[in-house]
């Protein structure tokens, strides 16, 4: 596989200890109530490396399951209240994020970067340990210079964490992302998409990732980790390579 190397509100209660067994995983999602944070969610809780998964978000994901532990969250700007949930994380799963023209630039750029960057901050203070899978795109520009935000904001949220510290991060970058299930897309470039994703899938096989593919990969590299070096980018070829 080709790759690219680039330079909360309660600890572990006794359910959680109970669930948790030696050797699994202590997992974070945000995000999860989105797309391929809704599937990463699915897979975690069916993993067997994953004992505790932990979904952090302003609404509730509305799945039981005894390895799942909700946190609300409703200012990202500030997730200094997170530091204990954040505490004892193997890794994160982290799938916030707005598509663009959906809200204003200025919000763009705020969940983009300011989000994932103050997240990473607590998460980092209170799991320095821990890997980070972090839902990027195609495209995504850490020298700055792309005319296109989308691509901009992705590349200065990315160069962030990997600045960061962390023992692991991993970049993915997926070129359009197939959702299997009907939703309402977010312009007509999505629906067109859709529309002709069959043939599209044929014509050009290396631009396409289905929504419940990339998440599994995302929870599978940051669970298990990799034989290669501990900051990967994971272009679209690479996350097609591992699931298949």
């Amino acid at each position: 596989m080709a790759m690219t190397s680039r330079v909360g509100s309660i600890s572990a209660s006794h359910s959680e200890i109970n669930v948790r067994t030696a050797g699994q995983k202590n997992l974070v999602i945000v995000g999860a109530t989105g797309m391929v944070g809704g599937y990463a969610l699915r897979y975690a809780l069916e993993h067997t490396a994953v004992g505790r998964a932990t979904t952090i978000g302003r609404r509730k994901v509305g799945i039981s399951h005894p390895k799942l532990k909700e946190v609300l969250h409703q200012d990202f700007a500030d997730c200094s209240t997170l530091a204990e949930v954040l505490s004892d994380r193997d890794a994160a799963i982290f799938c916030l994020g707005a598509y663009t023209g959906a809200v204003s630039d200025t919000e763009l750029r705020t969940i983009t970067v300011d989000y994932t960057i103050e997240f990473a901050r607590v998460l980092h203070g209170s799991s320095p340990d821990a890997a980070f899978s972090f839902l990027s795109g195609s495209g995504a520009d850490p020298t700055g210079r792309s005319r296109i935000s989308f691509a901009r904001y992705k590349g200065e949220a990315e160069n962030a964490l990997l600045a960061k510290g962390f023992a692991s991060v991993f970049i993915f970058r997926p070129a359009y992302i197939y959702p299997l299930a009907p939703r309402r897309q977010p312009n007509f470039g999505y629906r067109l998409l859709r529309a002709i994703y069959p043939a599209f899938r044929v014509l050009f096989p290396s631009q396409v990732i289905r929504a419940d593919d990339l998440a599994r990969a995302m929870v599978n590299v940051a669970v298990r980790g990799t034989e290669e070096r501990r900051e990967l980018i994971f272009e679209n070829r690479d996350i097609q390579a591992i699931v298949e």
